[in-house]
Formats: C-alpha cells, sequence, structure tokens
C-alpha cells in the first residue's frame, strides 16, 4: 500500500457515530425553554388573504404568539435571488404577501409550548382567501387569457435567454442536413426526500443582542446572509451553525420564508423557537427540482457526424424564482452540446411562472435535463438511420487531443479521455448482456455526459450577474499538542466530506491522519463560503485550498524543527515510527547522518509559547490560511450501461445491471467518491422509472403527499452498481482534483431509456417523458401492439 492517503478506501469519520445513533442534528439539539413553531400554508394555489384572525388560536393553552401576514411585513424584508434572467420581475422573495400564489406556501407562524399544542393553534386561525384562477401547467400558464400571477407583469413568462449560436445559423446548417430528429422531451418534477426534513432552532439573546441559528442546510453562511437581510440584523450579529445534516440534493441550499418566519418568533419572544418540518410538508411544500421541457433537434449528414444540435427549453420556475431560479433551466442550455463536437448548436430558454410550489437546485441540475435530450436524440438518429448507437457517438465524439475544446455555448472543456470511458462501458455492457425470455424483452443502453464542476470561477459568476460568490477559503492549525485541526467552509450533507479533506492535509503535511480533526458548518468558526458543498465542488476547492495551506504549514513546522536541530530545512526530515499514528510525540524530526532528534509535539509546543522564533519572524501561532478562487472550471464526465427488463404484460422496467465509468480527476478516496456514485445512480432510478412530484391541473394541490403516493426507489429497485474511474487530473486545481457528487445522478434516466428502446425497438419513439413508469411504457407496448 501506498504511503499516500488520498487515493485510500478510508471510512467516513462520521460512519461509526451515525451507525451507533449517536448524530446530533436539528431535532437533537436541547434549548432549555424552547417553545415550537407551526407554519400556517395557504389551502389554495392562487388568491388573496383577506383576512388573519389568531384570536382563537392565541386563546388555546400554552400559544405564545401568532404573526400574520401584516405583522411579518412590517417587521421584515424580502429575501433576495441570485440567479436570475435579464429583465426578470419580481426578483426577490418576500416573506409575507397578500397574494399566496400556491398551496403550502407559508403565510404565518403560531408558536407554543409544544409542537402539539403550536399545531392546535395554527388549526385555529382564521385565514379567509378570495380564490383566484390559477395557472397550474406551464400550458395554462402561457396561454393567452391566463389569471397573472405577479401584478405589473405582462404575461408569466419570467423571462428568455439565449446560448450559443444564432438562430439563423442553426437553420442555415440545419437545413442542408441530410437527416433530422426533432423530439419534445421532458422531465417531470420531483422531490428531494432527504432523510432528516428541514428543521431549524434559533436562539434570540436581547442582552447581547444576537441570535444563534442550528439548521439543517447546506449553506451557513449564506443562510446567515439572508437572515440578516430580511431580519433587519448585522452580519455579526447572526451565528448559524449546521451540525449534523441529513442529506439535501439542493433542497437545503438557501433560507426559505418559513425558516425565517421561525427565526422571527424567537426575536420577538426573546426565547429559544424550534421547527422541523414533518413528512408532508416535505413533500408538499419544499422547493422542488426539475420540471423542464424542450422541443429539439438533431442534424446529421450522410454519414452520421453531427452537424447542430439546439433546444427550445421551457423551465417550470413554480410560483416564484428562488435563489437558483432559472440557474437549472439556463444550465439546461449551457451544457446541451455534452461530449460532441457539433458546428452549430444553441438553445433558447424561457423560465415560466406557475401556481405551484417553487423549483430550485436539484442534484446535478440542467446537466441531467441536458442529458436527457441529447442522447434520447442521438440514440433516435442512430435507430433512424441503422447506425450503432455507440459506435455513432464516437464517430462524434471529441478526442483527447482535442480539449480544452470551447464548446458553441463558450464552456471551455479542460481535458480527458471521453471515448475510452465510452469503450469501456460499452464493454461492460457485451460482456453481461441477458437474452429475453418469453414476456420478459431485454436491452442495454449507454450514454455519455459531462459535468461541470468546481464550481465556479468568481469573475465567471460577476460575468454572468450570478450574485454568488465562488471561491473558498481554509485554515490548518498545528495545535499545541502537535494535532491538527482543519477548518473549511464547506460541510458535511452525508457525503464524507470531513474525511476527503483530513486526508488531503494529511498527505501534504505527510502526518497521520489520525492527528487531524476537521471543523465544518458554523460560521462563527469556520472560512467563509458561499456556495459550500453544493455544485460538485467542496473537494475541487476546499481541497484546493488546504493544498496551499498545508504545504505552507508543512515548510513552516519544517523550518522550526531546522532551527532547533541548527540545520538546513532541506536537510530535514519527519519519520513516522510504527507508533506515531497514537501521538505526535513519535514523530521525530531528524537530519541524516545526525543522532539529535526533535518530536514533532516539541516543535509545535515549542512554537506556541514563542520560544523558537528567529528574530525576524514575526508570527507565532502555528496556523496558515489560504484562499482558492479557480481561474477556470473543471469539467468530470462519465459514460453510463444499464442493462434492464421489460415485463411486456404489465409494463414494468427493472434495472438489471448498472455499469459507471467516471472520470473525476485525482480520486481523494475511491469508497466515498463510490458511494457518491451509486448514490446518484439510485436517484436517477427513481427519476427515470418512479418519482413524480403531481399537482392537480385544475386546483394546484399536491398529490403526493406521502410515500403512498411519492415512489422512491427501494433495495429491489437498485441493481449492484458496478463503478469503474479513470483519472485525468485537473490542471488547474491544486491536487488534481474535480468534482463527482452530481455525476452518478446525471445519465441514468437517458441511459434506462436507451435500453428500454433497446429492448422494445418498437416503443423507442414513444420514450420522450420521465418517469417511464408501468402505466406509461404498457401504454406505450399498446399502442405499438407489442403486449402478448
Amino acid at each position: 500500500m501506498s504511503d499516500a492517503w488520498v487515493g485510500r478506501r478510508v471510512p467516513s469519520s462520521r460512519s461509526a457515530r451515525l451507525l451507533r445513533g449517536r448524530g446530533r442534528f436539528v431535532d437533537d439539539i436541547e434549548a432549555p425553554g424552547a417553545l415550537y413553531a407551526a407554519i400556517v400554508r395557504s389551502p389554495v394555489a392562487h388568491g388573496r388573504i383577506l383576512e388573519w384572525d389568531a384570536a382563537d388560536a392565541l386563546a388555546l393553552p400554552g400559544t405564545r404568539l401568532a404573526l400574520g401576514p401584516r405583522e411579518i411585513e412590517r417587521l421584515t424584508d424580502p429575501l433576495p435571488t441570485v440567479w436570475t434572467l435579464p429583465g426578470q420581475s419580481p426578483d426577490r422573495v418576500l416573506l409575507a404577501d397578500d397574494t399566496v400564489r400556491y398551496v403550502g406556501q407559508p403565510v404565518g407562524v403560531v408558536v407554543a409550548g409544544s409542537r402539539a399544542q403550536a399545531e392546535d393553534a395554527a388549526e385555529r386561525v382564521r385565514l379567509r382567501i378570495d380564490p383566484l384562477p390559477a395557472a397550474v401547467t406551464v400550458e395554462a400558464a402561457l396561454a393567452p387569457d391566463a389569471p397573472l400571477l405577479h401584478a405589473g407583469s405582462r404575461s408569466n413568462l419570467a423571462g428568455t435567454v439565449a446560448f450559443g449560436d444564432p438562430a439563423p445559423e442553426i437553420e442555415e446548417v440545419v437545413a442542408r442536413a441530410a437527416h433530422v430528429v426533432s423530439r419534445t422531451l421532458a422531465v417531470q418534477r420531483v422531490n428531494h426526500s432527504p432523510l432528516e426534513p428541514r428543521g431549524v432552532l434559533a436562539e434570540w439573546l436581547p442582552g447581547q443582542e444576537s441570535l444563534t441559528v442550528w439548521s439543517s442546510t447546506q449553506s451557513p453562511h449564506a443562510v446567515r446572509q439572508e437572515l440578516a437581510t430580511a431580519l433587519r440584523l448585522r452580519v455579526d450579529q447572526i451565528r448559524v451553525v449546521a451540525p449534523d445534516v441529513g442529506g439535501s440534493f439542493g433542497g437545503k441550499v438557501m433560507l426559505y420564508p418559513d425558516e425565517a418566519m421561525v427565526c422571527l418568533a424567537s426575536v420577538v419572544l426573546g426565547r429559544p423557537v424550534r421547527w422541523t418540518e414533518d413528512r408532508a410538508e416535505n413533500l408538499t411544500s419544499s422547493y422542488q427540482g426539475r420540471g423542464q421541457s424542450a422541443v429539439a433537434r438533431l442534424a446529421l449528414d450522410e454519414d452520421g457526424r453531427f452537424l447542430a444540435v439546439d433546444a427550445h427549453i421551457t423551465g417550470d420556475l413554480g410560483a416564484f424564482s428562488v435563489q437558483a431560479g432559472s440557474g437549472p433551466f439556463q444550465v439546461t442550455g449551457m451544457t446541451l452540446e455534452g461530449p460532441y463536437r457539433f458546428e452549430r448548436a444553441g438553445a433558447v430558454v424561457d423560465a415560466v411562472y406557475t401556481n405551484t410550489v417553487p423549483t430550485g437546485a436539484y442534484r446535478g441540475y440542467g446537466m441531467q435535463e441536458a442529458a436527457w435530450i441529447r442522447e434520447r436524440l442521438i440514440d433516435e438518429a442512430a435507430r433512424e438511420l441503422g447506425f450503432d448507437p455507440v459506435e455513432l457517438r464516437l464517430r462524434n465524439m471529441l478526442r483527447p487531443h482535442e480539449l480544452p475544446y470551447v464548446t458553441r455555448s463558450g464552456l471551455t472543456y479542460d481535458n480527458g479521455d471521453y471515448p475510452t470511458a465510452l469503450r469501456r462501458a460499452a464493454e461492460l455492457a457485451r460482456s453481461r448482456s441477458r437474452p429475453s425470455d418469453g414476456t420478459v424483452s431485454r436491452g442495454t443502453g449507454v450514454t455519455a455526459s459531462v459535468e461541470i464542476t468546481g464550481f465556479a470561477p468568481t469573475a465567471l459568476l460577476g460575468m454572468f450577474g450570478i450574485d454568488w460568490a465562488g471561491w473558498e477559503g481554509a485554515r490548518v492549525r498545528v495545535n499545541q499538542d502537535g494535532t491538527v485541526t482543519v477548518f473549511s467552509g464547506v460541510i458535511s450533507i452525508g457525503q464524507g466530506i470531513e474525511t476527503a479533506l483530513a486526508q488531503i492535509v494529511a498527505d501534504r503535511l505527510g502526518v497521520p491522519l489520525p492527528w487531524i480533526s476537521v471543523r465544518l458548518g458554523d460560521t462563527d468558526v469556520t472560512p467563509y463560503s458561499d456556495l459550500t458543498s453544493q455544485a460538485s465542488r467542496s473537494v475541487t476547492l476546499a481541497g484546493g485550498a488546504l493544498v496551499r495551506a498545508s504545504e505552507r504549514m508543512r515548510e513552516r513546522i519544517r523550518a522550526l524543527a531546522a532551527g532547533r536541530l541548527d540545520a538546513d530545512p532541506a536537510d530535514v526530515t519527519l519519520d513516522l515510527g510504527p507508533d506515531a499514528a497514537s501521538s505526535p510525540e513519535k514523530a521525530m524530526f531528524r537530519v541524516a547522518g545526525a543522532s539529535s532528534a526533535v518530536s514533532w509535539r516539541e516543535v509545535a509546543h515549542r512554537a506556541w509559547k514563542g520560544w523558537d522564533r528567529g528574530p525576524d519572524e514575526e508570527r507565532i501561532q502555528l496556523e496558515e490560511s489560504a484562499d482558492f478562487d479557480p481561474p477556470a472550471l473543471t469539467f468530470a464526465y462519465a459514460v453510463h450501461a444499464a442493462a434492464v427488463a421489460v415485463d411486456r404484460e404489465t409494463g414494468k422496467v427493472t434495472v438489471e445491471d448498472y455499469w459507471t465509468v467516471h472520470d473525476s480527476g485525482v480520486v481523494v478516496n475511491p469508497a466515498l467518491a463510490d458511494g457518491q456514485i451509486t448514490g446518484g445512480v439510485a436517484q436517477g432510478i427513481g427519476l427515470a422509472l418512479l418519482e413524480e412530484a403531481h399537482h392537480d391541473p385544475v386546483d394546484g394541490r399536491p398529490l403526493a403527499t406521502g410515500y403512498q403516493d411519492y415512489v422512491l426507489p427501494t433495495l429491489g429497485d437498485v441493481p449492484p452498481v458496478s463503478v469503474e474511474h479513470l483519472c485525468t487530473p485537473s490542471e488547474v486545481v491544486p491536487g488534481g482534483f474535480k468534482g463527482l457528487g452530481e455525476g452518478g445522478a446525471i445519465p441514468p434516466p437517458a441511459t434506462i431509456a436507451a435500453a428500454v428502446a433497446n429492448a422494445v425497438p418498437a416503443i423507442a419513439g414513444a420514450l420522450n417523458r420521465t418517469p417511464l413508469s408501468p402505466a406509461v411504457v404498457w401504454t406505450a407496448l399498446d399502442d405499438a401492439k407489442e403486449t402478448p
């Protein structure tokens, strides 16, 4: 085994504690005297609030507070949005409004001595709403007579943006193409369904005029900034702590209005107030993901060379634009081309308001939808032209010598070997193919994708008018006893990031992993991080910053040891004996050929005392900080293959085998990486076959209110997933890392659809929308006369 920690399959440092039930989630945090909040939500999809009467609620024993829309509006300011379309209105999120725009929208908060009392009191609030016509679907919202969701708007179209080549140039290329495949392709809305729903514990200390918020969030620093805006406080009056977080998948990247209401209640009462949403709230009121459709074309010449690809993408924003807003739809347009070359490519993106729960970030956002559009078009082109789908992809795939490569939409792919990944995945699928049997038809599919990682250079964000900072900071401290503490602004949401960061630091310092602890998720302690653990960036950017900080620390402590040994730092080495992992006292700095030595612990101890400073050295603390703002995006890539069985009697699709080949640069911890990819595949299978967040098309009621209605994949739906890694190190990130947190979730829907089309070619043309549920597949089979 190599001495390096990077590359080892080290178990997550949280695993043992969590498996023993010793996690500390928001709901586990004790707060003596804490009160409980319940959120009052709109029962209608669209209407004007005529009355909020909380008298009956306040009369119940235990009720302490009831804040309605007018009180909340008086005490708060709107939340900002960060990624808007040109000219988009509104460009902020109101905590309180006299108009409701979706079923489940928070309109007020009630606080009582227990959760049961708070929920009982919330039911006693008299909320009178004058119903307005609702536009629940995108089609209804764009109709000429559609009710307008936002006053002052001329339509429910929030905005439009274009990517890539101008439409006339694309049309010119399409006109001379030998073959054009055109399809309308759609991806449904989905719920995030984290294991732990959202939760907040807020404590305002009147004497200190400070607010501490424990939140199940992906983005503590962003929540602090947004709370400061909403509650009219200084940022330094607020501390946000993310303890153990039970999953997110993009659903916890921002502050929600209901969470701000809970914090406001704490400020008003001067008491701790806690709230944890129940599963019905999570499924019906937390922001959702996906929700796009596209009219798309792929143009090819007579030899199967790709000439052009374009799409008109329509995204469902829901009632208003949240933090990421139209970002997922825009990313679809940016990444439509994938790992292929085209003469011309472009996309037009429309974002539309509807009377439904807002949509936002969801794992792999935009890129999963782009893969669905592009790869379905490619498979349909192969079917219509009689090409082998893998060979058609290889014919048009970018080669290693063509990288770096600037796409038609302006993205610069850095490096990699896309064809090798494709050939390997196809080989794996061929080696395990199974024959059809009776009423069960079997087939395999292979698709490819490119994933934006290392999101994003701050200059790029500023250029696009996206109000985020893309850089990451990190600190490495060698303590007085020689142990090492690492501070990073990214957080752990189940991906094991604290273990991966410790491995990076252990390698760069040259010390045992057990010496290192990692501190995350506390705005009073950890470095500033706007985006934290989202967009496949935590190892890439936090890891890059820690490489720099650790290397500085290594040189500094070696210089201190050299001074103690009266030697040149270049001649000093650290000797890790067999017992070094147990204590920094056992690790010795030595000089070749000399008998004298000094322990790592002694060097650290003397440094903190200030005893060994040179005459010109000012610093005493053994602490090094570094910021890393990437000079460019990095791009991971993946090829997935699936083998499916289609039961022609029932329409049920079973995924029998699944293979992945990923290149994420230098993989820090293969065990964590494999877990991330496998988990992403499971989510992708859910989106491909099972999950959908329905709303009644007339009154806008959410129809999936529990897991009897919203079907998640179980162990029986997810086969063993084969994960293989290629390695093309990043040339712009210290350490060579690229991200992989979303890559597993991006290709599965397209891959599974390709396999279904291969199993039953007669229904391939009907596979244009996910989920491919038994009802959808059986209907396609019946229409094609493929049922037994």
